[in-house]
């Protein structure tokens, strides 16, 4: 039978006061796995890097961080920690409004007719003119088919399928509309004026949604919202050096 020895220290001034001894028995808890520092990485609307400098700028050493612009790409990206290999990155990103990209304006997708016709029924609410959506989406219903019919009729006349075309599209659909819609993601709703292009191959027609007037307000919001926030970051955050690219 073996016996538990345990050694005790009794102090140089022990008075000879009961010593209390706890003997644990058990093995020790594992030590937890040492892990690397997780990199904060944000991808949000224009306005992040203004709000998370808002609310951390007395933790953030400012002369190691930096901002790049960059407007072509209507963003910016905030870098914390610059040299750190696990330096932390916001961005903010001036985006297209989920409205905008359904709708396919100024971009290369193309409709269907009877596909935009009943798109735009259900998209009623983003038209200023609520009959007018309704002669539109009847417009439409019937486009494709009144294209192939005068097409046809041209042949048998005079063969100039160019210019009954021109005719059809004239005559047939609406010169322009007006939605109003969102330009940006979080931006309020703006006015503006669309025309359908449309394009015919052969008896296949498609449509394409295009706005000189949306083209124009985005541009001119992209520098104003852009160097707004900029303002904001240099009111709160002077030593952060941002950089145009």
């Amino acid at each position: 039978m073996s016996e538990n020895k345990l050694n005790v220290v009794v102090p140089k001034d022990y008075n000879g006061t009961p010593i209390e001894v706890v003997l644990r028995e058990g093995t020790a808890p594992e030590q937890l796995e040492i892990k690397e520092p997780e990199r904060v990485m944000i991808d949000g609307t224009i306005d992040a890097p203004y709000r998370w400098l808002e609310k951390r700028i007395d933790l953030i050493n400012q002369k190691s961080s930096n901002i790049i612009v960059n407007r072509d790409k209507m963003g910016m990206i905030l870098t914390i920690n610059e040299t750190n290999y696990y330096q932390d990155a916001i961005t903010g990103v001036l985006q297209p409004s989920k409205e905008m990209v359904e709708f396919g304006i100024n971009t290369d997708k193309k409709w269907e007719p009877i596909k935009l016709s009943q798109f735009l029924k259900m998209h009623r609410a983003f038209f200023t003119d609520k009959s007018q959506n309704m002669i539109l989406v009847s417009t439409l219903k019937n486009f494709k088919a009144k294209v192939n019919q005068d097409i046809e009729r041209s042949k048998e006349e005079n063969g100039s399928k160019v210019d009954n075309y021109s005719q059809v599209v004239d005559s047939n659909l609406p010169k322009s509309f007006k939605l109003n819609i969102p330009l940006f993601k979080g931006f309020a709703c703006e006015e503006i004026e669309v025309e359908i292009y449309a394009d015919v191959d052969g008896r296949d027609v498609s449509l394409s949604l295009v706005s000189a007037g949306a083209n124009e307000a985005i541009e001119e919001y992209k520098n104003k919202v852009i160097d707004e926030q900029l303002e904001q970051i240099k009111q709160i955050a002077p030593d952060i050096v941002i950089i145009e690219v």
